[in-house]
């Protein structure tokens, strides 16, 4: 571990750090690999020597978050006994055939008893006395095929009052099954941000707590189950990390019959399902972009190519501004890939992809921007899911293994450039909720709403004049689980049924005008329409009849918005025919690790974009306006400029600014800079260096 006193000097106060626009985590003690200068390095672990990492970092100048799991974890004083006295191997999770889930050796998955919560505290309290801003509680995830345990017994007896019954018993078991993983992490998590709250009443200070998780796309598609959106009601949840990356997001899909990889479409929807738990509530997400991800066997074109996909797709949330930049910062430039092939043609991260890296994490700290605009999209179309998608992925009559109850409705809209965007069902009830959607479509297949408190607002909605598009033909053998629309004196067949009710309506006809809304309900199965070729066809054309005169319905073969000086673009495949869409005018693309103005941009199919329109930029004085380091602007007079500059090591470092005249000199660190060049056309100086971990003074001299 580095020592304090080894350490290069700190990098100079940035007053922007208090707005924490970006962060990453690190498991590591500083080193030069993991300097990406953002504003909070997230301390990852929350053994005894958290405190001597933590100081490193803070001494290089970062704000400090601390992160640990919660499902998973070194966590063996709780497992064996040495916290409470109580041997709690019985909590890990377990299968069906007895084997303990693990993560490795004996660092199992936990369903996790009344104590857990209190083990986990002590760790965090280590973070909490070494002066962490924030504390990051990862991944409560019970696996579906898991609830075997005699813990799981246990808690089980305690909840329902009755006995355990096996989870691939019944339809019903499986639910109720889901429901307790659902309620035992809540619980767990609530014990914490209890411990944080107090802590933070005797001492004054305001340590938020966030939940870094999968989105519901993911976990539902993955057969797991997690708290998701009931987190934003706990006291003291201050908000998400959404852990969306090419791991997740390139799990096949199917759309119009063919199941394979849709990176970008499924990242779009993964990212938006993650804004969509915060959206009205007043918490916080950040979007997190991995690199590379968690398999070491692809090469790097494969994380390149995935990673520029995944982070265009985040940036289509112009509600989001803050970024993970990257977990595990050291793997990504100390690492060799692939894995799968001999030591001695396994490669170091290609200098090209380490200056692009760095470009655009510097970028993303300027997202927070007030102008935002959809180029010729169809806005307002939103798509119900319930955190119940996650309770009915397992025996014995799983839902589609494919997630076509979400992507059969999801993708036809988003392949024709329509930026459908997830909506919580759990948040309806939050005021406001609705009221930037004026089209939503919902299914009852794969999902259920878990209390009836939502169907008045949506009801409501729809009379104000939503259009509500029903595509279910009430199969779903989920309707038969024992809840609430068939129990406490309701006897209905489905939880449909109740909404229709809510509505004033019978459902005998197809289509249905609502007070100044309407309803169309499809007797469909979602799935069914994912499998057929002309099945996304069928569900656009049957929205687009019904589609209110606000709606200014649009199909193209791209996505493009405008979020201030930049521009985020897609070209679409598997989309509407027509030639792809050209821009015109003075671009950077910050997906080029040279920085070149470009006059024409052309979105062709499977393109992405992540620009810098030059005619948008403030022209002021000189002026950094994307770099592969951290720059600090420093002391100005009527002749010099300077700047400081600090970077990953033995990486390349370029500089693009706005200046009206060329410099007379160009030094760093005292030494003059060679490799400079001035545009004058373009009023653009571009410069190029090696990037050292140890802040420099960049000075331009007129």
């Amino acid at each position: 571990m580095a020592l304090a006193a080894e350490l290069p000097p700190a990098f100079p106060f940035d007053p922007a750090q208090v707005q924490e626009r970006t962060c990453f985590q690190t498991g590591q003690a500083w080193s030069g690999a993991g300097n990406l200068r953002s504003d909070v390095a997230i301390v990852y672990g929350i053994d005894a020597k958290l405190p001597e990492r933590i100081a490193t970092w803070r001494n290089r100048g970062y704000r400090i978050h601390v992160m640990t799991g919660v499902s998973w974890g070194h966590y063996q004083d709780y497992l064996y006994g040495r916290f409470d006295g109580v041997n709690h191997e019985d909590e890990a999770q377990t299968e069906r055939n007895g084997k303990k889930i693990s993560h490795g050796g004996d660092v199992y998955y936990m369903c996790p008893g009344t104590n857990f919560g209190k083990f986990l505290s002590v760790g965090v309290q280590r973070a909490l006395e070494a002066g962490a801003e924030a504390i990051h509680l990862e991944e409560p995830e019970f696996w579906v095929r898991a609830g075997y345990s005699e813990g799981f017994r246990r808690e089980w007896k305690s909840f329902y009052g009755e006995e355990w019954l096996p989870p691939h018993a019944s339809v019903d078991a499986q639910w109720r099954a889901s429901k307790l993983k659902y309620f035992l992490y809540r619980r767990a998590l609530q014990q914490v941000f209890d411990h944080v709250n107090a802590f933070n009443d005797r001492t004054g200070k305001h340590v938020r707590c966030y939940v870094p998780t999968h989105s519901l796309l993911n976990y539902a598609h993955w057969n797991i189950v997690s708290p998701e959106s009931s987190l934003a009601r706990l006291r003291g949840c201050d908000g998400y990390i959404a852990q969306v990356w090419t791991g997740t997001s390139r799990t096949p899909n199917v759309f119009r019959g063919v199941r394979r990889e849709r990176t970008f479409e499924t990242a779009f929807l993964e990212y938006g399902a993650m804004q969509n738990l915060v959206r009205a509530t007043g918490r916080t997400v950040w979007y997190l972009n991995d690199p590379i991800e968690d398999n070491p066997d692809h090469d790097w074109t494969d994380y390149r190519t995935n990673w520029e996909s995944t982070l265009v797709a985040s940036l289509f949330q112009p509600e989001v501004s803050q970024f993970e930049v990257a977990p595990w910062p050291e793997r990504i430039f100390n690492g060799r890939y692939p894995a799968n092939v001999p030591v001695e043609q396994r490669q170091g991260i290609p200098a090209p992809y380490a200056t692009e890296l760095q470009v655009v994490m510097n970028a993303l700290n300027e997202l927070r921007q007030p102008d935002v605009d959809w180029h010729g999209a169809t806005t307002g179309v939103g798509l119900l899911v319930s955190d119940s998608l996650m309770f009915q992925r397992g025996e014995p009559t799983p839902s589609d293994g494919n997630l076509s109850h979400v992507y059969g409705l999801a993708l036809p809209f988003l392949k024709r450039g329509v930026p459908i965007q997830p909506v919580q069902l759990e948040n309806l009830t939050v005021p406001h909720a609705l009221d930037s959607f004026r089209v939503l479509l919902l299914s009852y297949h794969g999902q259920k709403p878990l209390t009836p408190d939502v169907h008045p607002p949506l009801a409501e909605w729809v009379r104000g004049g939503g259009t509500l598009v029903v595509c279910d033909d009430d199969a779903d053998p989920y309707n038969r689980v024992r809840d609430w629309w068939n129990t406490d004196g309701r006897q209905l067949a489905t939880p449909r049924e109740h909404l229709f009710a809510e509505l004033g309506w019978s459902g005998s006809k197809e289509h249905q005008k609502i007070g100044a809304g309407q309803v169309l309900w499809l007797k469909r199965n979602p799935a069914q329409l994912a499998g057929a070729a002309d099945g996304d066809a069928q569900l656009v054309q049957a929205v687009k009849a019904v589609a209110p005169p606000a709606v200014k319905w649009q199909e193209t073969n791209h996505l493009l918005l405008r979020r201030g000086p930049y521009l985020v673009a897609a070209g679409l495949d598997e989309s509407v025919a027509g030639a792809s869409r050209s821009l015109q005018g003075r671009f950077v693309s910050l997906f080029d690790p040279e920085l070149r103005v470009q006059t024409a941009i052309s979105l062709t199919p499977g393109s992405r974009h992540f620009l810098l329109d030059l005619e948008r930029v403030e022209r002021t004085v000189p002026r950094v306006l994307a770099a592969a380091c951290k720059t600090l602007p420093g002391k100005a007079t009527a002749d010099t400029v300077a700047f400081t500059v600090e970077g990953v090591p033995d990486t390349g470092a370029v500089v693009l600014l706005h200046s009206a005249r060329a410099p007379k000199s160009v030094r760093l660190a005292g030494a003059s800079l060679s490799s400079t060049e001035y545009l004058a056309a373009e009023k653009l100086l571009r410069l190029r260096f090696p990037n050292t971990a140890s802040p420099r003074e960049l000075v331009l001299e007129f």
